[in-house]
């Protein structure tokens, strides 16, 4: 039975990918024509960005349609054919389900029509109208606080795993830290899409990660949720590795952050979240310590550029080596927390 589990997520995965190219020419020809393009920022305030990303003014955003919409479309697509066509294939190739499947979509969808929205907002402010820091973390707090509610009142879920310790009852601090795991998540993601391809390739082994992690639970629904998402970030990173032909842009970025986070809580494995992403992690942190010592230091700055991945291109990587190493860092990252989680077994 499980060769069938194995065999159904490996074709939903390529269909996924497949459906994401072929449909990616009417989406570039839609953004470009409309010049639907990322402005850099040019006030001053971030000076080392500006003079190292100043050649990627134009290209189009808002390219993590792609993913969230090829999913939504195949989900919507196998779960509506199961019921009207009498055919076994389309039954089985249903995996939008209540249980596993059902709250990671709706939040995956709700996440990328604000972080559309924020896209927009930004294109006609020319790089200032788009939601600010405070903005994206209230929303981001909003949707995580959505899922938590629903998994402690509606799934009477209030379990959090520690790897090698087992299962503890936190009772109702599971919602503020579902909420912290989900909001930090989104947050760490929205900031490491900042080169050609290093998002993409980053998100696309942690899902990877979880897939294997979700199927060998016997979560196999969730499991083929997330390949669907790995094959539309492979389309994706067809199109987006150096030269970019478009962004990720807030509707993939937000969105992939926020359903990471709940697939890691559905799991129960969240706290193997900052193992699997431990470059989300170091992004997060890099920022965090910017802001501190351009507080506390009168302005100084700790790294050349923050987040982290602008550091290391202010010093003189090139810009695929950045995104080369940090993709490599993410493979072995990947494999330690998928070896802590069989070993936990």
């Amino acid at each position: 039975m499980e060769n069938f589990y194995i065999i159904r997520i490996l074709f939903l995965t390529a269909l996924s990918s497949i459906t994401a190219v072929l449909w990616t020419p009417l989406l570039t020809h839609f953004l470009y024509k409309y010049k639907l393009g990322k402005s850099i920022r040019s006030n001053g305030v971030t000076p080392v960005f500006t003079k190292l990303h100043q050649h990627k003014e134009g290209t189009p955003t808002m390219g993590g349609l792609i993913i969230w919409v090829t999913v939504l479309v195949l989900a919507l697509v196998f779960f509506y054919a199961g019921k009207i066509i009498d055919a076994d294939f389309f039954r089985q190739m249903n995996f939008l389900t209540r249980s596993q499947t059902l709250l990671p979509l709706g939040c995956l969808v709700a996440a990328a029509l604000v972080g559309l929205f924020d896209d927009i907002l930004d294109i006609k402010g020319k790089g200032r109208g788009g939601l600010t820091i405070k903005h994206r973390l209230l929303i981001y707090t909003l949707i995580a606080a959505a899922g938590a509610l629903w998994f402690y009142f509606k799934l009477d879920w209030d379990l959090l795993h520690v790897p090698f310790l087992g299962n503890f009852q936190v009772g109702w601090w599971y919602i503020p830290i579902f909420i912290f795991i989900v909001a930090a998540t989104a947050f760490s993601v929205n900031l490491i899409d900042g080169l050609d391809g290093l998002a993409g390739g980053t998100l696309l082994t942690a899902f990877t990660a979880y897939a294997v992690i979700a199927f060998m639970q016997g979560r196999y629904e969730l499991a083929a949720f997330c390949g669907v998402i790995i094959g539309a970030l492979v389309a994706f990173l067809w199109f987006n590795i150096k030269p970019a032909r478009f962004y990720m842009g807030d509707t993939g970025a937000m969105s992939l952050g926020i359903t990471l986070g709940i697939i890691a809580m559905l799991t129960n494995q969240a706290l193997l979240l900052p193992v699997i992403g431990i470059l989300f992690v170091v992004e997060s942190l890099s920022d965090i310590i910017q802001w501190l010592s351009k507080k506390i230091r009168q302005g100084k700055k700790f790294f050349l550029s923050a987040p982290i991945h602008h550091h290391f291109e202010a010093s003189g990587w090139p810009e695929y080596k950045v995104v080369m190493r940090f993709w490599l860092i993410s493979w072995v990252s990947a494999v330690i927390g998928l070896i802590i989680f069989l070993l936990d077994k």
